[in-house]
């Protein structure tokens, strides 16, 4: 799982005017990511908006991406949920041939308790037949996989080979670094604190701004990993005002406003999201001009 040292991209799922999935822009923002320098591509995670899709989307829109990434660059695709016995059944469903990894999070609305935690993922593992990356992100979901579960997962499943971090907790992301075993790939899904993860002995970040910006994102990491901290640093600042600003009023509404500027796609949403506020498409207008 070497390309989890790097960049991946938690891909946007464009939608037309009339709120459709836009197909024809799935394909020109797939060739933006790969053509950025991004190492990996994750399909239906939170950003891309799945809570909101049909099955029947869902399916479309992976088969699209497996098409037109042609084996460019490794696939990671998210599976998660809160009831365990579906995630299972999805995950035995589900032909996963063209993906290397898939990104599970943890189970949210329901708050299990941290052995509760365990006893999910352990299933998950058990059903899966290809490696397994934890997603911890307890502002979504309501509860915070412990640096202790995590460490017993990775210890107790070969196939659970990490965990993105977007806890926003730099001090617990560096404590857990300390306790993982060797191979196991702490990454960052802050991309505010991604260089910083990286530096501390992180493999990288799952990337919500590199679906917009893939070549300031891929350099900084690609610096950060070769220990060339003042170039990496140069993207991280460049960048840390427009991270700011596409998390205003929620993922992906800004993001996808950013998108939109840069020709990509419409930046509609889905209720209960809605789209970005007229005088945050102009914040992020001006900020955009450091990077035309």
């Amino acid at each position: 799982m070497e390309f989890l040292k790097g960049s991946g991209v938690a891909m946007i799922t464009p939608f037309d005017e009339e709120g459709r999935v836009d197909y024809h822009a799935v394909k020109r923002v797939v060739d933006h990511i790969i053509s950025g320098g991004i190492d990996y591509i994750v399909l239906m995670g939170t950003t891309a908006e799945t809570a909101t899709l049909t099955l029947e989307e869902r399916s479309k829109v992976v088969a699209l991406i497996v098409e037109v990434n042609d084996n460019r660059v490794p696939l990671v695709l998210g599976i998660g949920g809160n009831n365990t016995l579906a995630v299972i059944d999805t995950i035995k469903q589900t032909d996963l041939t063209a993906f290397k990894a898939l990104l599970s999070v943890c189970p949210y609305y329901t708050r299990p308790s941290q052995e509760g935690i365990y006893q999910h993922f352990k299933h998950i593992a058990s059903a899966a037949s290809i490696p397994v990356i934890l997603y911890n992100v307890p502002a979504r979901s309501g509860v915070s996989i412990s640096n202790e579960t995590s460490v017993r997962l990775a210890t107790d499943f070969a196939n659970i080979i990490g965990t993105k971090d977007a806890s926003g907790d730099l001090e617990s992301v560096i404590a857990l670094l300390d306790l993982v075993p060797d191979g196991f790939h702490v990454i960052s899904g802050d991309d505010a604190l991604a260089l910083p993860v990286v530096l501390s002995g992180g493999s990288g970040v799952i990337s919500v701004i590199g679906g917009a910006l893939p070549i300031q994102v891929s350099k900084m990491i690609r610096f950060a990993l070769e220990d060339r901290i003042d170039e990496a640093a140069v993207y991280h600042n460049q960048m840390l005002e427009m991270i700011d600003l596409i998390f205003q009023e929620g993922n992906p509404s800004g993001v996808k406003n950013l998108s939109k500027q840069l020709g990509l796609c419409t930046d509609n949403v889905r209720l209960p999201l809605v789209p970005a506020s007229e005088s945050l498409c102009t914040a992020i207008s001006e900020a955009n001009k450091v990077f035309l």
